[in-house]
């Protein structure tokens, strides 16, 4: 009998406890710790990761000015003239230097590399390069194409004509 009046308490100590316990609020996962910072990074770092360069616009013709752009666009030239292309370029971020390479490439109607020029240069906000090809005893009459490519990517093509 003894046994029994010990077991009745201990069953309604036990079905009491799985109650509580089935009733009792989920727990709140723990919060995750800060992430850990790292150094900072220089500002002059940070505009250059994101930033990109691009050509903007590409004009050809016979003389530039001290601002280093074509005066005078134009598509026809003497065989005598020196033929300008300058390259406007922009960057994404005007602050930012971007590294890249500029080239142009001119050739003849049938295919013919005329001359290729190619500069490294650090792009910064609104920029222009120019490149330019002369022969003193004249070109040969014909059609010709400067293709103008920035990272080894032709981004601007022009034809022209020489009569």
């Amino acid at each position: 009998m003894t046994r029994n009046r010990l077991l009745y308490p201990l069953s309604a100590a036990l079905a009491a406890t799985l109650a509580l316990a089935a009733c009792k609020k989920p727990e709140q996962p723990e919060p995750l710790p800060p992430p850990a910072t790292s150094a900072p990074v220089p500002m002059g770092d940070t505009a250059a990761m994101g930033a990109t360069a691009t050509v903007a616009s590409v004009d050809l013709g016979n003389a530039v000015g001290a601002d280093q752009r074509v005066t005078a666009p134009a598509s026809v030239f003497a065989p005598t003239d020196t033929i300008y292309a300058t390259v406007a370029t922009r960057t994404s971020d005007p602050a930012a230097s971007v590294p890249g390479t500029l080239s142009a490439k001119w050739t003849y109607q049938d295919g013919q590399t005329v001359h290729e020029d190619s500069r490294n240069l650090d792009l910064t906000g609104d920029g222009v390069t120019t490149f330019h090809i002369n022969k003193p005893d004249g070109f040969p009459a014909g059609r010709y194409q400067v293709e103008v490519a920035l990272d080894g990517t032709v981004v601007q093509s022009k034809d022209f004509e020489v009569k």
